[in-house]
């Protein structure tokens, strides 16, 4: 299978999308990775101490920048590696497209170039959250910031799709984000939303309304909620986390005694820093276009990214979009 990535996408691009890029390739022998971008800044940072069967450069001479309107972008830097590299995955079969780039101009390349798979309304970015219990997957994660109850619908089947095939969980418990457990609770949107999803069959072991807490607590597989919903709670528990260990290392640093508490426990912490770490999860698979498209952190290093790469593997090898469309297909196109 073939990895399409973006060598140029994200803040450490093109050393760190390369490094991690070496590193899959000794993690993953059935794999072959395409680097698109700058072939000049691609070639002084790789060298050529590399398997060229299994590593090829696509040159794409053009930059999409975090700055950039996506819409404008992709109209107008058709040589970026973002749009070069969703054309190319067009072209290929059991392959994927990776990139830590302007997250808007891969979602939009990815709509223009890929298109929407038949029936699906709002194609969704999923993203993964450390839980007590393993981990919980929510989506929309702010591809969709207004939505309809249909869309969230939609969103339940594709992440349940997603939780059975490449995590393994057969009967994913789905929740609804919501303000309170009770059915009445929420907005006119969730309140829409619940008897849809509690109606579809396609949707199995639906909980009902979830609190925020629930993300965490291991009570649930699969949290469904619109897109802006999903960016806030994303960036809180990115700013949570952060502030955490500020204290901690406020803490542990402030006596002699603290120091020494802090070498003992070392471990332990290390074993928190990971399991909370972005970095551990990858990428966050756009899902309901007709490719593999996985979108990774803007601040991406080689773990990062060399753990992007397992995430578009798996969603290859689980053909989570040929099931998405069969899923998708038993129930009719939605209006909306």
């Amino acid at each position: 299978m073939k990895i399409i990535l973006d060598a140029m996408g994200g803040d450490h691009a093109p050393s760190a999308i390369i490094k991690g890029a070496l590193d899959a390739i000794k993690l993953y022998d059935d794999i072959e990775i395409i680097l698109v971008g700058r072939e000049s800044d691609i070639k002084k940072e790789l060298g050529d101490n590399y398997n060229k069967d299994r590593l090829q450069i696509y040159n794409a001479e053009e930059v999409i920048t975090m700055e950039d309107s996506p819409a404008r972008a992709i109209r107008h830097k058709k040589d970026s590696s973002i749009v070069k590299g969703i054309s190319l995955l067009k072209e290929e079969e059991d392959a994927a497209f990776v990139s830590a780039g302007n997250t808007g101009a891969v979602m939009a390349a990815a709509l223009f170039g890929l298109g929407r798979l038949k029936g699906i309304k709002r194609p969704s970015i999923l993203i993964s959250f450390p839980s007590i219990s393993g981990q919980t997957i929510l989506m929309d994660n702010g591809a969709n910031t207004d939505c309809k109850a249909e869309h969230l619908q939609q969103f339940a089947i594709m992440g349940q799709i997603y939780a059975r095939k490449v995590l393994g969980i057969d009967n994913p418990r789905t929740g609804l984000l919501s303000i309170g457990e009770e059915k009445e609770k929420g907005n006119q949107l969730v309140k829409e939303a619940y008897d849809l999803l509690q109606a579809d069959q396609r949707i199995s072991n639906f909980l009902g309304n979830v609190e925020g807490r629930d993300i965490f607590n291991g009570s649930c597989d699969l949290i469904v909620c619109d897109g802006f919903v999903g960016n806030v709670v994303l960036k809180t528990t990115e700013g949570v986390a952060s502030f955490v260990f500020s204290l901690l290392k406020e803490a542990f640093t402030s006596s002699i005694r603290s120091k020494i508490g802090a070498l003992l426990i070392r471990p332990y912490l290390k074993v928190l820093k990971d399991k909370i770490d972005y970095r551990q999860y990858g990428g966050a698979p756009l899902l309901g276009v007709n490719g593999v498209v996985i979108i990774s952190h803007g601040s991406s290093d080689a773990l990062a990214i060399s753990n992007a790469i397992k995430v578009a593997r798996e969603t290859i090898k689980s053909r989570v979009v040929d099931e998405i469309q069969k899923e998708i297909n038993q129930g009719g196109e939605l209006d909306g």
